[in-house]
């Protein structure tokens, strides 16, 4: 049985999410780095596209292992979490995305396509959840920045919140299981 953690909390309780419109620029298209990627090694995504791919390089077939706190226990050790994402998926002409999460609770095991609002600062993707109330599991807050193999962020779920951190670790998926990461009518 897994924890109910921040992420669980983040990826189970989006509701879907209005996305703002980023204004395209003009740039030579670049390889997208890989989720460990060094700072230098890094190339800048300059355009909305060389973003997108990014963000889609960083989160298919990956898993995200890290820990989270709990505000007002600070004597306590951070606690483990571990989730799956196998893809994301562009939504629309906004910054919404649909998330191929694994959700894993008590004997649920299954991956489900959660809708996230992605904020942008430069080329650094910043997962966004403001208030939202879910019925039958409270309302829920969050920013997780994705960073060069990393991810950190607060949660706020009802009256608890905290910090979360870790690591984005590539997952090893037979090909037959691979969820392609596709893209909206907007981006082909």
């Amino acid at each position: 049985m897994m924890r109910c953690g921040p992420l669980k909390d983040l990826l189970t309780a989006i509701a879907i999410l209005g996305g703002t419109a980023l204004a395209q620029e003009a740039a030579p298209p670049q390889q997208a780095p890989t989720p460990g990627q060094a700072a230098a090694e890094r190339p800048e995504a300059a355009t909305r596209e060389q973003r997108h791919e990014l963000l889609r390089t960083m989160l298919s077939n990956v898993r995200l292992v890290g820990r989270f706190t709990i505000e007002g226990a600070e004597d306590k050790e951070p606690i483990r979490d571990e989730y799956v994402i196998s893809g994301i998926t562009k939504i629309g002409t906004g910054e919404l995305w649909a998330v191929a999460a694994q959700i894993r609770y008590g004997t649920v095991d299954l991956t489900v396509p959660v809708p996230v609002e992605v904020k942008w600062a430069g080329d650094t993707p910043v997962i966004t959840l403001d208030n939202v109330t879910i019925p039958g599991l409270g309302t829920f807050s969050s920013r997780v920045v994705l960073d060069r193999g990393r991810y950190a962020g607060t949660w706020q779920h009802d009256a608890v919140g905290g910090h979360m951190f870790g690591k984005i670790v590539p997952v090893e998926v037979p090909e037959k299981e691979k969820v392609p990461a596709t893209k909206s009518g907007e981006d082909r």
